[in-house]
């Protein structure tokens, strides 16, 4: 069927189609920058493996070193502070003081160390500047609960991207997958990788979502000891799972991708 001047009308997804290809064709340096990105998260220590090892999964949640470098400074806080507020008897804003100085001074040591080594200090400066303003709030309030907060803003960012990225039928790990096996975005003509693509975006917003569902109603009702215990279950181990989940997804939708590329 022709419209008015004779041109055939096509179906919008048809022309997705068409429009998915030519990005993957034309997509050049934004293409390149994009692969590079995705090499640099979580996946791209593990997407094109066709078995999963420990190292594997170790190196993808950022080494031996990156992990310290997560958990240390929060486990350091928690601990001081409970220790004050609990067995030492000293009241909650007294208490705020040490745990924020221990937690920030321990950031910056292992930033100073990353220098001092000559290693990739990006991951420890990240963690310190996010160390440095968490502890800022909670000076500001005078309360320890709103050393959280930023971490609640983190995730609704992250979940709020994802979720657009479903809306515009653009899921965000499909985008990382593709660039990461070598394809761009043809994956969006194969309605299996799409499904899968979608399914993966969803998986991840559902962590970003179980953070928040669990930990700001310990924010709300001001128990500093469980909020801290479970930001700290939900960092690095939750990621790592859902890592793990979604390389067994890739893996089944690209079952024969690394011995291709050999």
């Amino acid at each position: 069927m022709t419209d008015a001047t004779g041109a055939g009308r096509r179906d919008p997804d048809e022309h997705e189609q068409d429009a998915s290809a030519q990005a993957g064709a034309d997509g050049g340096e934004f293409g390149r920058a994009f692969a590079a990105a995705a090499e640099k998260s979580g996946l791209g220590a593990l997407a094109r493996d066709e078995k999963l090892s420990g190292r594997d999964l170790l190196v993808a949640v950022g080494g031996v070193r990156g992990i310290l470098e997560a958990l240390l400074p929060g486990l350091v806080f928690l601990i001081v502070y409970s220790t004050l507020t609990s067995f030492a008897g000293q009241d909650a804003q007294a208490a705020l003081v040490p745990a924020l100085i221990a937690s920030v001074g321990l950031a910056g040591v292992f930033t100073l160390v990353r220098i001092a080594t000559k290693g990739q200090p990006t991951q420890a400066i990240a963690g310190l500047i996010g160390v440095l303003a968490s502890a800022a709030l909670a000076l500001w309030t005078g309360n320890a609960r709103d050393n959280y907060v930023l971490g609640f803003f983190t995730n609704a960012a992250y979940a709020l991207a994802l979720l657009v990225s479903l809306l515009v039928r653009w899921p965000a790990i499909g985008l990382i997958v593709g660039f990461l096996m070598g394809e761009g975005v043809a994956w969006r003509n194969d309605r299996r990788k799409y499904r899968a693509a979608q399914f993966l975006t969803l998986v991840w917003i559902g962590l970003f979502v179980a953070r928040l569902a669990v930990q700001v109603p310990f924010y709300l009702v001001d128990n500093v000891e469980a909020l801290g215990a479970f930001r700290l279950l939900m960092g690095v181990p939750l990621y790592a799972l859902a890592l793990i989940f979604s390389w067994l997804v890739v893996r089944a939708v690209y079952p024969s991708a690394h011995r291709s590329a050999e």
